[in-house]
């Protein structure tokens, strides 16, 4: 075919032996890997962490079922936020403003400010929980923690800031695949319970139920795919980020629940109160070593969630009023971008400090508010995953828009289950 006038001539190799295809291959998915990892390590979180703890503790290997059927939901409603990222280079609340208009889109800002400030505090409970095994006060964890934060998102690349995210979701994942090992469970019955449901289905099951779905957050991969700058022809990698992100998110729920139901549910001690006695209970039952490396998990878990959850409030109300953001941007370049990061790890780590506090609480009902509020988040996901003329080929056909609704309803169903059995009941 003859060149086009003008255009450069490029000599193209005769022939990429099967060798260098697959480094190419290998290449371009390493190149897209980053949103799906990270935004599934940022779900188990502190308040993830101890919704999963006092869930093992308190009803044993029943709720693995639960973590079996959110892996579906979690894939599918997080590809279709890599794709809306994809398809637009655009954030979910900037999409909505468009779309929908500036009210609609403050709404939905509102709605993730007020569930990712719940988060954020719990983050910072967690860091003081598990720095406190060592003897570290609160005052100085949290000063440590919010120093830390944002030295790293201020003065960090994106590059830089991605592969310490990804560093630390493995040393969680690894942590916690040790303390399950280490308490030696019934491995049979967790598969039973896998596929079985099964508890009391009380209240409190229905509040556990709700708080572990929680944990699933949304609109952070959006921002992370449009920062990143990817592409539709970034699709395929993509999903494969996606899935894996989503199967380690609940393998490392799954073995925390586990190492829990092992020795704390087994010796018949329900009523631990946070993620950080579990840890210490776990030193007699399992020993120090399982203690050790449950207390770190919560420590990296906690730092992970400070600097994804502000992170995904501020991308969401930059995008919602058009102002400028991103990680890779200069602090004159995107002044209110950074104001705002600062004000959320700032306030949260203030707010910890209230003396008299219930953190555990705190940590334990963010998780079900973030469950209670994600229904609307992912209304606004489904709507505008389905728009051709803003997603082009990458709009969401009849089968993962029927599989969407589908879990967007089944999140409204254990939302409406748990106000029944709490309140109505």
């Amino acid at each position: 075919m003859p060149s086009l006038p003008g255009a450069p001539r490029v000599r193209w190799p005769a022939a990429i032996s099967p060798r260098a295809a697959n480094r190419i291959r290998v290449a371009a998915v390493l190149g897209v890997l980053g949103p799906g990892l990270v935004s599934g390590f940022a779900d188990n979180d502190a308040g993830g962490i101890t919704t999963y703890s006092l869930a093992g503790a308190q009803f044993g290997y029943e709720l693995l079922w639960v973590l079996l059927a959110s892996q579906i939901v979690l894939f599918f409603t997080q590809e279709v936020g890599a794709r809306l990222g994809l398809a637009t280079g655009q954030g979910l609340t900037g999409l909505a403003r468009e779309r929908f208009g500036v009210r609609w889109a403050a709404f939905l800002t509102i709605t993730m400010l007020v569930a990712n400030l719940g988060s954020t505090v719990a983050e910072f409970a967690g860091t003081s929980a598990a720095l406190g095994l060592f003897g570290v006060p609160t005052p100085v964890s949290a000063v440590l923690a919010a120093a830390v934060v944002i030295l790293l998102l201020t003065r960090g690349s994106f590059s830089r800031v991605q592969y310490l995210f990804v560093a630390v979701g493995i040393g969680v994942s690894l942590a916690y695949l040790a303390s399950a090992l280490i308490a030696r469970p019934d491995w049979g019955h967790a598969a039973r319970a896998l596929v079985i449901p099964g508890g009391s289905f009380s209240a409190a099951y229905w509040v556990a139920v709700v708080g572990t779905v929680g944990t699933t957050g949304q609109a952070f991969i959006q921002s992370y795919v449009a920062d990143k700058r990817l592409g539709p022809e970034d699709l395929v990698p993509e999903r494969f980020d996606v899935g894996l992100g989503a199967l380690l998110t609940n393998l490392i729920a799954g073995f925390i629940v586990v190492a829990c139901a092992a020795t704390l549910w087994s010796a018949g001690d329900h009523a631990i109160p946070d993620a950080a006695a579990a840890a210490r209970a776990l030193a007699p039952l399992a020993g120090s070593g399982a203690m050790v490396l449950f207390a770190v998990g919560l420590l990296a878990a906690s730092f992970l969630g400070l600097g994804v959850v502000p992170l995904t409030s501020a991308y969401s109300a930059c995008e919602a009023f058009g102002w400028e953001n991103g990680v890779d941007r200069r602090l004159r370049e995107a002044p209110a971008f950074y104001a705002l990061l600062a004000f959320f790890v700032v306030f949260a780590a203030l707010f910890v400090l209230i003396p008299g506090l219930p953190l555990i609480q705190v940590m334990f009902l963010a998780q079900v508010l973030n469950a209670l509020l994600l229904p609307f988040v992912l209304v606004f996901v489904m709507l505008l995953s389905a728009d051709r003329r803003i997603m082009g080929p990458l709009a969401s056909g009849p089968i993962l828009l029927t599989i969407g609704w589908l879990g967007t309803g089944l999140l409204v169903a254990l939302s409406l289950m748990l106000i029944w059995t709490s309140v109505l009941a």
